[in-house]
């Protein structure tokens, strides 16, 4: 029989499991109790990060739907469940990784979507989603300019030609 505090656990991780933006999965043997808490700061408000028992998880994680990301909790884990821009979270976990090489970036889950540790390095390469939607914006204002200036280029040609034929009158009389 569980024990209640094991259930109570298991629900609340199954919830945030649930609630969460992603949640990337960490290894982070060697560390040391002062470098955690130094990447719970680097990660602020994107994330927060917190070590987990594998069978509890892996419990919440079935719960929650997610059958082939309880698979993958083997080894010292912990989880970063981003509350805020997945993107960011991966990067913070991949630069404070390259300074601690006991951080081990091991895959992670975002939309239900299992991913290993080659798709988090993607998530951390893209760029924020202000900048992805500023490029958009840009390249929906080039199109317009250009559709603009089609429209008006026959106009414009019209009265070049019309300048032109009045010239060549006022120079021939």
């Amino acid at each position: 029989m569980a024990r209640p505090d094991k259930e109570a656990a298991v629900a609340e991780l199954a919830d945030k499991l649930r609630q969460s933006e992603a949640v990337l999965l960490t290894e982070y043997r060697g560390m040391s109790v002062p470098q955690l808490q130094e990447l719970r700061r680097a990660l602020g408000g994107h994330a927060e990060y917190a070590v987990v028992k594998n069978t509890l998880a892996a419990i919440a994680a079935r719960q929650a739907g997610l059958e082939a990301f309880a698979d993958e909790l083997k080894g010292p884990s912990a989880l970063a469940f981003v509350s805020g821009e997945p993107v960011e979270a991966a990067k913070t976990l991949r630069d404070f990784a390259k300074g601690n090489k006991q951080l081990v970036l091991k895959g992670g889950v975002m939309d239900g979507n299992v991913m290993d540790a080659a798709e988090v390095d993607t998530l951390a390469s893209l760029e924020s989603r202000e900048v992805l939607l500023a490029k958009a914006a840009g390249a929906m204002k080039a199109s317009l300019s250009k559709a603009a200036y089609l429209f008006v280029a026959p106009a414009s040609k019209a009265v070049r030609t019309v300048d032109a034929l009045r010239d060549k009158q006022e120079t021939a009389a």
